[in-house]
């Protein structure tokens, strides 16, 4: 055999020899999922919203897109070196063309750290249309996301889209560009901007299977109401931090989903759907959650109190409240959920406090306590009011409304709930009813 042959056999042993081990990797990884070693697990969530009313008329981001790219930035709780995206048009009139969606780590502002790049495909094409009301997921990308990192979530709409599906209190800086598909573009110089999020309901990662999601559901006290603007230091921030932080090398990867929204009820819809009509959906739909912690009611018992009288006919009893949260936690123990219940907040000052509210915050907050519809509580209650006014937060947790924490409020709380999974006992399987 000449020196010729000799090389071109050795480099078709090479490339044999690479293509066995892709496929042994391949396989290997696909052995290791159906076993159970890997398992998609929610890093970041947010709820889809109703569009505003009349928003056909309204500004250009109520009213919708056209020939647009929209670059949102969340920050993920757990990482991980392959994702999917989760995309809605729950809200939608219409079905919702996707022409173009790109993800990739943020670097300042609208740009992408050099790359970190990827396309995303939804059942391998590049363009998905998503009829109304529905959700679709992405294929899964490889990219190394660390815990905490900040990505972006490039999505072009090629046609006019209509009022769209979004979560209204993003509290992170939203770009939209000019017209045209710019997801691959470094960085979007001469964007529009906003606080919302659009279309963009969830992100996955692939994790171990000790890996496990808390989803927090609640109002705009969840939401991040008065949060400092692009600092994620809402109490669910807070919390992810926290559980990030551990020095604890046997602890379980937990990951933390924010489901709240501003203006959330449990009984009634106003910016958003109630909390018993979402829960389905942002809830026990949520890949690997394990637990929930549920912070609701406040504007139940506010709402109908306002000025004007609105939502009068929307007034609803404490006794009402403790029956829907008592459904939220039986159901979620139902799917295997262990779910904690957050004690409401105190409100004295805030714009539709009543002396009849108050005594129906105590009697809930009192049930909450005593009751054993929960697997533990979380005493936010307790975490921020003032010792010498209960009814009140102590000042230095006062956003300055009387109703949303300030970034100190927020930080006690993130904190009084990670002392819930500090222990070990913490990871029992939930009870079922």
């Amino acid at each position: 055999m000449n020196k010729a042959c000799f090389l071109r056999m050795g480099f078709r042993v090479a490339i044999l020899v690479c293509w066995c081990a892709l496929v042994s990797g391949t396989i290997k990884a696909q052995q290791q999922r159906a076993e159970g070693h890997e398992h998609w697990v929610g890093t970041w969530a947010a709820s889809p919203q109703m569009p505003p009313e009349g928003a056909a008329n309204a500004n250009s981001e109520d009213a919708g897109f056209d020939n647009q790219t929209v670059r949102m930035i969340v920050r993920v709780s757990i990482g991980g070196d392959e994702l999917r995206v989760r995309l809605s048009n729950a809200f939608g009139s219409a079905p919702l063309r996707i022409g173009d969606a790109h993800v990739a780590l943020a670097g300042s502002g609208a740009a992408i750290v050099p790359g970190t790049d990827r396309a995303l495909t939804f059942s391998g094409r590049e363009a998905f249309t998503i009829p109304p009301g529905a959700l679709v997921l992405s294929d899964p990308v490889r990219l190394n996301v660390p815990a905490l990192a900040s990505i972006t979530v490039s999505v072009f709409v090629p046609e006019a889209t209509g009022p769209a599906t979004w979560h209204a209190l993003g509290r992170e800086t939203t770009y939209i560009s000019r017209p045209g598909d710019m997801c691959a573009n470094a960085d979007l110089p001469d964007a529009k901007t906003t606080t919302s999020w659009y279309w963009l309901a969830g992100v996955d990662v692939l994790a171990n299977d000790r890996a496990a999601a808390i989803v927090t559901l609640g109002d705009s006290i969840t939401d991040g109401a008065y949060a400092t603007l692009n600092a994620n230091r809402r109490w669910p921030d807070v919390l992810a931090e926290q559980l990030a932080a551990r020095s604890d090398a046997a602890a379980d990867p937990l990951a933390v989903l924010n489901e709240g929204i501003s203006g959330n009820r449990l009984l009634h819809d106003v910016d958003g759907q109630n909390a018993l009509a979402r829960l389905d959906r942002d809830v026990l739909s949520q890949d690997g959650v394990r637990y929930l912690i549920v912070l609701e009611g406040i504007n139940d018992i506010g709402w109908p109190h306002m000025k004007g009288g609105q939502y009068a006919a929307d007034a609803v009893s404490a006794d009402e409240m403790i029956a829907a949260l008592q459904q939220i936690a039986e159901r979620a123990h139902a799917h295997g959920i262990r779910v904690f219940g957050g004690t409401l907040t105190p409100f004295g000052g805030a714009f539709y406090q009543t002396p009849d509210g108050e005594a129906e915050r105590e009697k809930v907050n009192q049930w909450i306590r005593t009751s054993a519809a929960f697997d533990g509580v979380i005493d936010f209650d307790k975490v921020t009011r003032d010792p010498k006014q209960p009814e009140s937060f102590l000042p230095a947790y006062d956003s300055g409304d009387h109703l949303h924490p300030g970034a100190a409020g927020y930080d006690a709380m993130g904190r009084a709930a990670a002392k819930i999974f500090e222990a070990r006992s913490s990871a029992k399987a939930p009870r079922r009813r």
